[in-house]
C-alpha cells in the first residue's frame, strides 16, 4: 500500500516511528515532512497529504499534529478526502468501517506513541462495510460537488 504521511512540529518523532513501522510491514511511505521540531504550520501539510490521496498518488494518508483537531478540519477541506480523527479504537473503527476514511489524523498531545501505533494497525486492518454506508459516503461526495444535500436530506 502507498501511504503518504506528514506532521507538524508536534508530530516529528511519532511520524518517524510510524514511517518505520509502515515500511517494516511492506508499505511504501512518502514522508512530506516536517522533519524538524521548528514551528511548522499544519494546513499546507494537510493539503499536500490530501491532494496526493485524492489524486490517487497514495492509497491512504496519515497526518500528525498536537490535538489533531485543526488537522482533521484542514484535511477535510480537500475534495475527495474523508479524514477521521483517531483518538480511540471506536473512532478508528467508525472512520474506516462506516465512513471509508482515506486519511487518518493523530494527535500527539492525546495519544501515546504505542497507542498511536496500535490505532494505525487497526485503521489499516479495518475494511469499509459498504451497504448503507456506501450510500452515505456518496452523499458526502455530493456535498462536495453541489454544496448541499438533495431534497431527501433537507
Amino acid at each position: 500500500m502507498r501511504v503518504v504521511i506528514a506532521g507538524d512540529h508536534h508530530g516529528v518523532a511519532l511520524k518517524s516511528r510510524l514511517t518505520g513501522w509502515l515500511t517494516a510491514r511492506g508499505h511504501l511511505v512518502d514522508d512530506l515532512g516536517t522533519h524538524t521540531a521548528d514551528l511548522a504550520d499544519y494546513p499546507p501539510l494537510c493539503a499536500a497529504v490530501g491532494r496526493r490521496v485524492a489524486a490517487g498518488e497514495a492509497d491512504l494518508g496519515v497526518v500528525i499534529g498536537g490535538s489533531g483537531q485543526g488537522e482533521v478540519i484542514a484535511c477535510n477541506k480537500v475534495r475527495g478526502v474523508r479524514a477521521g480523527l483517531a483518538y480511540s479504537r471506536f473512532a478508528v473503527e467508525i472512520s474506516r468501517g462506516n465512513n471509508d476514511a482515506n486519511v487518518m489524523v493523530l494527535g500527539t498531545k492525546v495519544l501515546g506513541d504505542d497507542e498511536a501505533e496500535d490505532l494505525l494497525a487497526l485503521w489499516l486492518a479495518t475494511p469499509f462495510k459498504g451497504g448503507v454506508h456506501a450510500a452515505r459516503v456518496a452523499q458526502i461526495g455530493a456535498l462536495e460537488d453541489a454544496g448541499r444535500l438533495g431534497s431527501a436530506g433537507q
